[in-house]
């Protein structure tokens, strides 16, 4: 029997089969739901397996199969409280189903998207889930071709081929909208992000676009990253001026946390008395005493259910660029004044 150098290698099941003294081919049946094995040769091939520590190398055995079980989470911006969410949402329900998460980390930017998306045909992952980003559609072809299972969230292009989760972001502007403007807000502002995603774009149109139709006409300010200094920063720039908004539309609940920290204190204001805000996301520090902040909150568990039903589909090619959007329900807290 070969030995067995601890911490120098993993322990191969033809180390098992020698230690139990059966053959290898007897090590695979052990191991293989299904397969013919006596019970003495199990019992022989198991105790060998714990006495040496081994374990089945699952991935070279799904690679034979060409199913790896693999699924890829690629992200940017994962620290912030959304993205941790919704990562932890999605790996939950990937373990449940059997699936291993293989997360990357990008900048967001084209170019690292695509290394990412590159990444995950080298390790054969049956899908690909893209939480942000803006992968060409080129690449993302290329990745159905090879046989994986796309899916994009919040994206707002329409590619054949791959799955596509939105949220109504534009409808949920227009609703944060009538809320300021029937709080009696006239001079509203509208606080985004020099990210310029495609779900950040489509709530500041939309919240422009029910402005318009109301006779108002509202700017938007981008005074950084999507973030909480960016917020700040806005607030800062916004409130200095001699005609100070009434409101504020933030596109992210961190950036109202920072705007209404600017608000009051660089400028002793109080919200809503003197200053309304709505945000969006309904991230964990909303709700927190020093916001009480009235926001839309993303309907993350239905994301996470919705990505694990279509990969639990038998024939992913019948839902091919399926299209599915979740509405962003609004929660009232303290920011906006009562009608």
């Amino acid at each position: 029997m070969s030995e067995l150098r601890p911490g120098r290698s993993f322990v191969s099941a033809q180390q098992v089969a020698e230690l139990a003294g059966v053959s290898r081919s007897a090590v695979s049946r052990t191991f293989t739901d299904g397969a013919s094995v006596s019970e003495t040769t199990r019992k022989k091939v198991l105790e060998a397996a714990e006495q040496l520590g081994y374990h089945v190398n699952h991935l070279a055995r799904s690679l034979i199969h060409e199913n790896s079980g693999i699924v890829c989470l690629i992200g940017a911006d994962i620290n912030t409280p959304y993205h941790s969410r919704l990562l932890d949402a999605i790996t939950r329900r990937l373990q449940a189903i059997n699936r291993v998460a293989m997360v990357i980390n990008t900048s967001g930017d084209s170019d690292s998207v695509e290394a990412a998306l590159r990444q995950t045909l080298n390790y054969r992952a049956n899908a690909t889930v893209v939480l942000s980003g803006t992968p060409p559609a080129s690449l993302i072809n290329t990745c159905i071709n090879s046989g994986q299972h796309v899916i994009l969230i919040n994206r707002d292009d329409h590619l054949d081929g791959p799955e596509s989760i939105t949220v109504d972001n534009g409808v949920a502007a227009r609703e944060a909208f009538h809320m300021l403007h029937r709080a009696g807000c006239r001079r509203i502002a509208v606080v985004s992000s020099q990210a310029g995603t495609p779900s950040l774009v489509a709530r500041e149109r939309g919240f422009q676009l029910a402005a318009n139709e109301a006779g108002l006409d509202v700017s938007v300010t981008r005074a950084g990253p999507t973030g909480y200094g960016a917020g700040f920063e806005a607030g800062r720039l916004l409130l200095s001026g001699s005609e100070r908004p009434e409101a504020a539309f933030c596109v992210t609940d961190l950036l109202a946390c920072g705007f209404m920290d600017a608000a009051r204190v660089e400028f002793g204001m109080n919200v809503p008395e003197d200053l309304c805000v709505v945000g969006f996301d309904d991230i964990e520090q909303a709700s927190w005493a020093s916001y009480q902040l009235t926001t839309f909150r993303q309907p993350i568990a239905q994301i996470a259910e919705h990505i694990t039903t279509l990969l639990e589909r038998e024939d992913p090619a019948s839902v091919s660029g399926g299209r599915a959007c979740f509405h962003a329900a609004p929660v009232w807290r303290r920011t906006v004044r009562p009608k």
